[in-house]
């Protein structure tokens, strides 16, 4: 009777342990899925984040000499690229930097203004390590960052390795150029500093229809050439945008001689390139330029 008697107490203790287990175990699934229902915003926000870095239409397309990167921004999904480039002088022009966000702004906001077969690419700062020494950011930044040091301004025009960018293109490329009366480095040859390289990798790539580069400060649409005269389609490039934003129109600059330019370099390769030079280096003249663009995306418009 004994033997029963511990036989059965045995069977409920075992029954109630393993009824105890079975709570337990739901009991921990619950809070757990109740710990993933409250971590799944999380999560989601994660996926979301991920699906905009990776949709995010840019792409770097090399490195400065002290490596920050330099980025292009893609707008519309057409085949025939054009391409706008700002801040080549780095602080010294930092206005050009600005005029090619303000771009970005504009077709951010107006998508529609980029015809179906286009795609704009905007390179807003080719110099980051300039930009850097001036207003203390590769990025973007506001007027009031500049500093009003003249001396700031001027050591900002050039990369890391004192190259003037803008005498490093292979198109008359000397190791010594001129900017206005001063000399200044073009490199230790054609295409020798990485930021220059990076461009040029990009074109080569990419092959865009038409390329516009923002400088200051003259106030003017300028041609390309490299011996070879203004191709007519570079004319026409110069003509639409002179026309719609007001700036004069100039087959080529001739105020002091220019080696190893950027544009030159790109007419070589006969691609329609321009020079547009903003009045001072101050304003972007906003206004005047978003009627060049508008008209260039007009013009290349199927």
């Amino acid at each position: 009777m004994v033997d029963l008697l511990h036989m059965k107490n045995t069977i409920i203790a075992v029954v109630v342990i393993i009824i105890l287990a079975i709570g337990a175990y739901f009991f921990i699934r619950g809070a757990s899925n109740g710990g993933d229902a409250a971590n799944q915003p999380e999560a989601t926000a994660t996926n979301d984040a991920t699906v905009a870095t990776s949709s995010a239409n840019e792409t770097v397309i090399g490195k400065s000499v002290q490596g920050r990167d330099i980025t292009a921004y893609h707008f519309g999904t057409g085949d025939t690229e054009l391409l706008f480039i700002g801040g080549i002088h780095g602080g010294y022009e930092w206005n050009t930097v600005l005029v090619a966000y303000e771009l970005m702004d504009y077709l951010k906001a107006n998508p529609a203004v980029i015809p179906a077969n286009v795609k704009v690419t905007v390179i807003p700062v080719l110099n980051p390590d300039g930009l850097n020494k001036t207003v203390g950011t590769s990025t973007r930044f506001a007027a009031a960052d500049v500093p009003a040091s003249e001396a700031l301004q001027v050591a900002g025009r050039f990369n890391a390795n004192t190259v003037d960018l803008n005498r490093n293109f292979d198109c008359d490329w000397q190791a010594t150029g001129k900017w206005q009366t001063k000399d200044v480095s073009g490199g230790s040859a054609a295409f020798s500093e990485p930021e220059s390289m990076g461009v040029k990798n990009y074109v080569e790539t990419s092959k865009p229809r038409a390329v516009v580069v923002w400088y200051s400060s003259a106030g003017g649409v300028f041609a390309s050439s490299c011996h070879n005269g203004v191709s007519a389609e570079t004319n026409t490039l110069t003509k639409k945008f002179a026309d719609a934003s007001g700036y004069p129109a100039y087959q080529s600059f001739n105020f002091y001689e220019i080696t190893g330019d950027m544009v030159n370099w790109l007419a070589k390769q006969n691609i329609p390139a321009i020079s547009v030079l903003l009045t001072n280096h101050t304003d972007t003249e906003w206004s005047k330029n978003q009627k060049g663009v508008d008209a260039l995306l007009g013009y290349y418009a199927k």
